[in-house]
């Protein structure tokens, strides 16, 4: 195999958080080597991450409440990468996260897929909380704390919006919840009440306080609005929530059946716990409830029976686990047709050969008909993804079996011309990509391994490297409502 012998390369990664308060850019480096022995199937690995540049942070633009500016944020991004001394067209893999409440934003989803195109050669755009806390617990070390430990570990992350939580159990995740907890669920103006969200302005309602509009900063309901953000998010912790909590719960109740044993807080509020960052003054006034906010975590009595770890990373847990934790590899076995590369935004349709393959075939196309009615619904030749999972053991016929029955049902896309993507749990890509070809299928044929998607997810897979792997990048975009 070509580049089997080439000892390292790298790849330039980028990250942007745009977030309810701020907006955070990172650049990293990563660096690939082959893993494997001289005598065995080439492995191409991640070996290396440097962060190359961390950017300032930026309030988030908004041209009012509820509309992101989109010229503002790109201006924000080309004038960090100018600093960072890189071009858009250096940009081979990462992600922008639209976090917190600013995914609710009028505009969120055309940020997304503007930036998406824009901001970089192969960068792409993720939104959703389960994931958001996913990456904050990876980027503030929660993850790699669990992973050395063996600790059942929750990272919260808490910025101006939402409180993500993550608990991990070594590598396995083991459940997430989010909460609308943030530093910028109340605002001030010169000492007085200015805006109250709607999740706090229901909590108000609830417990019967008399916080309003137009009252001074010192209104004593306001302590009670974050000593009770603090109490409920130790309830989460614990798995033991009540009733009160559920007007601060955004999405499903904590999921996750293992006690905590250590907690690690992320997010601009743990900022205002921990002062990691420069103590320069920043540019951006806390005109919020967020120091009041970490305040009430610190004092909390609840929270202090779980033992409490400082973490690797605040305000920029996010945006570096979005720079340097959402790239996957996937190399050596794979066969891709390297001219159609990159390919953007791909939506992912599972099909599960769990109940065997003979049964996964007796159903695999009126699996296929359904994800063309799902994905091209107005038949404009919207491709997607074929992610086979669960296959079990399959010998050569049988590779050749499943292979015609793909060649087949292609044809029945609205535009059988695009390239078939296949991915694959197991390492199969190559012999089954080598086999389409051999069977002389008309379309170009993208084969990838050892990557696990979910069903509605999507994909973004990278050009080919010199080593013959592909940098892939798998996100979730999930915009939540208020």
């Amino acid at each position: 195999m070509a580049g089997v012998h080439l000892k390292r390369e790298t790849i330039i990664s980028a990250g942007i958080d745009i977030g309810t308060s701020t907006t955070k850019i990172i650049i990293s480096r990563f660096s690939l080597m082959n893993t494997a022995g001289s005598t065995d199937i080439p492995r191409i690995e991640i070996v290396g991450k440097e962060i190359l540049y961390k950017s300032p942070i930026f309030r988030t633009p908004l041209k009012d409440a509820i509309t992101i500016d989109v010229a503002s944020v790109e201006k924000i991004i080309r004038s960090q990468y100018e600093e960072a001394g890189v071009h858009s067209s250096d940009i081979e893999t990462g992600a922008v996260i639209i976090t917190g409440e600013a995914a609710t934003k009028q505009n969120a989803s055309e940020i997304v897929h503007h930036l998406s195109g824009e901001a970089g050669d192969f960068l792409v755009a993720t939104a959703g909380s389960d994931l958001e806390g996913i990456i904050a617990a990876k980027g503030s070390g929660a993850y790699d704390h669990s992973v050395k430990t063996g600790k059942v570990t929750a990272n919260v992350d808490i910025g101006g919006g939402t409180a993500n939580i993550a608990v991990f159990k070594r590598e396995e995740l083991l459940g997430t919840c989010t909460l609308h907890i943030g530093g910028r669920l109340i605002e001030f103006s010169e000492g007085l009440v200015t805006s109250i969200s709607t999740p706090v302005q229901r909590l108000i309602e609830q417990e019967g306080w008399t916080l309003t509009l137009g009252d001074s900063f010192h209104h004593l309901d306001i302590d009670k609005v974050t000593e009770f953000m603090a109490e409920s998010i130790a309830r989460i912790i614990a798995n033991d929530p009540v009733l009160k909590d559920d007007v601060l719960l955004l999405g499903h109740q904590p999921n996750w059946e293992e006690k905590v044993e250590d907690i690690i807080f992320s997010g601009g509020i743990s900022e205002c716990m921990y002062k990691k960052e420069s103590s320069k003054p920043s540019d951006i006034l806390y005109c919020d409830i967020g120091v009041k906010l970490a305040e009430a975590l610190l004092k909390n009595k609840a929270l202090t029976k779980w033992n409490r770890i400082e973490p690797n990373e605040t305000v920029r847990a996010t945006v570096i686990g979005a720079g340097t934790q959402t790239t996957e590899i996937s190399g050596a076995t794979i066969h891709v047709a390297s001219d159609e590369l990159p390919l953007k935004n791909m939506p992912v349709y599972k099909f599960s050969f769990k109940d065997g393959f003979e049964s996964g075939l007796s159903i695999f196309e009126e699996s296929v008909k359904e994800a063309i009615d799902i994905y091209d619904s107005f038949q404009e030749g919207q491709n997607f993804v074929i992610y086979l999972a669960d296959l079990p053991y399959m010998g050569f016929k049988d590779i050749q079996t499943l292979a015609k029955e793909i060649i087949k049902l292609m044809e029945l896309r609205h535009d059988p011309e695009q390239p078939v993507v296949i991915v694959l749990q197991t390492d199969h890509a190559k012999v089954l990509g080598q086999t389409l070809q051999a069977m002389n299928a008309r379309q170009s044929v993208i084969c990838i391994d050892q990557i696990n998607v979910e069903h509605g997810d999507y994909m973004d897979i990278g050009r080919t490297r010199q080593s013959e792997v592909v940098p892939v990048v798998v996100k979730t975009l999930t915009f939540h409502s208020t």
